[in-house]
């Protein structure tokens, strides 16, 4: 503070987290802390990111045996299944929005008070963490609404002429780039409102509407900090991406040696160490893998 004017600063208080944070984790060490913080931590960015890895069928015969089966089920069951699938998808989408508003105020409680509690700030700030999740859906209903709104100059032309696409595709190429765009920017300005929602809802003890109107305010009257704010966030998730790319090639070098280690194996012993059950995990029938079959 100088004189009554605020001053906002961004690596200094970089530099005090890290401080805090080794108060936290390690002075002194509690397991139970750790488990408690991280479980937290988790449930704060529940659904926020990343997806699972699904394996679809590569071979073309199996997409065929694939769309066959889906065809000769009944039009009405496969309807209701579909119609049941989507409804599964929404309820577990909202109920991870739910416990994700509801676990952000969790995790900054254990942080404040240096404590690693579940039941007591999930009844002490049950009012803020609901209202910023009915807050959270209106915002996530009005964007969706917003960017369908935003498409109608790409779609509705397509549906009234059916060759449009094909004869204006400089005009396709530029609406879908400015549709992407907004929706990325609208995205991020979104995240950057609720990185900063959830701490002055907890400070203030405000619901969600007066919560976003002063996360506003303050970006608006610091425009040049709140984009060193940005960019700070922007280094940290590229030195993320850095270490993820890493791990993941060690992770690819290190599952190449073990199945260069099997065909060894597989082709160098007797046949009696060669289980059935080893030969049904292991199929050689790539051609990187023919020549070991001199060492048999």
């Amino acid at each position: 503070m100088n004189g009554t004017e605020p001053k906002i600063e961004i690596f200094r208080p970089f530099g005090e987290a890290f401080e805090l944070m080794k108060k936290i984790l390690f002075q002194p060490f509690d397991l139970k802390k750790w488990l408690v913080i991280g479980f937290a931590a988790w449930l704060a960015s529940l659904g926020a990111g990343g997806a699972g890895n699904f394996n679809y069928p590569s071979k073309r015969d199996e997409m065929q045996k694939v769309n066959e089966a889906i065809s000769q089920i009944p039009h009405p069951i496969l309807v209701g299944a579909i119609v049941l699938l989507v409804v599964l998808v929404l309820v577990v989408i909202v109920l991870c929005a739910w416990l994700r508003a509801r676990g952000g105020f969790m995790f900054v409680d254990c942080i404040v008070k240096n404590r690693g509690a579940v039941a007591e700030p999930w009844r002490e700030f049950r009012r803020e963490g609901n209202s910023y999740f009915l807050f959270s859906l209106l915002v996530g209903f009005g964007l969706l609404l917003f960017t369908g709104l935003l498409s109608l100059p790409l779609v509705l032309p397509a549906i009234k002429d059916d060759n449009f696409l094909r004869t204006h595709s400089v005009y396709l190429i530029s609406a879908i780039a400015g549709w992407i765009l907004v929706t990325i920017l609208l995205i991020l300005a979104w995240a950057l409102v609720t990185s900063f929602m959830v701490p002055i809802m907890y400070r203030q003890r405000c619901r969600a509407a007066e919560g976003f109107a002063t996360a506003t305010r303050l970006i608006a009257a610091h425009p040049g900090e709140i984009l060193l704010y940005c960019l700070f966030w922007v280094v940290l998730a590229l030195g993320s991406a850095m270490v993820g790319c890493i791990a993941a090639c060690a992770t690819c070098c290190w599952r190449a040696s073990c199945h260069r280690s099997f065909c060894r194996f597989y082709y160098r012993y007797p046949p009696f160490l060669r289980h059935p059950r080893l030969h049904r995990i292991y199929r050689p029938n790539r051609r990187h893998d023919r020549p070991f079959e001199r060492d048999r």
